[in-house]
């Protein structure tokens, strides 16, 4: 429903601000893009690198760290997600020996995930399809301009997002 189909005017106590027509548009293309990229990004990683979007993102973070080692706390906030969720996902990647877990020397209270040559190959062979998915689907339509104005505006929903979901 838009503020054009509330009858009567002004919003009564309680009612929800209503979206306008243009707000209504916006929300419905950002939706798009929230609930068909992901699976846009995870069907081309599946078909040519037999990888989900999330298990790539997690090789990719830990092939960008020095020595491509990560404390799995520092994983988890960069992976926006639970814990159990990252634990779930490593473990697997673990059985696929793209990834081993071992204590922190420095702490032994925290673990390290460490990213393996096969894993590191992984992400080698998936990179340049993935590279050209995101380029396909997010950046060439858009002009140079368009990619900064889009990075400010993510950034901000982004941002928003992080500070709803206490900061991971």
């Amino acid at each position: 429903m838009s503020n054009s189909d509330t009858p009567g005017g002004p919003l009564a106590d309680g009612e929800p601000p209503w979206l306008s027509d243009g707000e209504q548009h916006t929300w419905l293309q950002v939706a798009t893009i929230a609930l068909q990229l992901p699976g846009l990004l995870h069907a081309q990683l599946q078909r040519d690198a037999d990888l989900g979007l999330f298990d790539y993102m997690v090789m990719s973070w830990l092939s960008m760290s020095p020595d491509r080692k990560m404390r799995m706390g520092e994983l988890a906030q960069l992976a926006r997600g639970s814990m159990s969720r990252l634990s779930n996902v490593v473990k697997r990647l673990e059985q696929r020996e793209f990834v081993e877990r071992t204590p922190d020397p420095s702490d032994g209270r925290y673990t390290i995930a460490t990213l393996t040559d096969t894993g590191w190959n992984r992400v080698v062979r998936a990179a340049p399809g993935h590279v050209r998915a995101v380029r396909q689907f997010v950046l060439d339509p858009l002009t140079a301009e368009q990619v900064v104005a889009l990075d400010d505006v993510a950034g901000c929903i982004a941002d928003t997002i992080r500070g709803a979901a206490g900061g991971h």
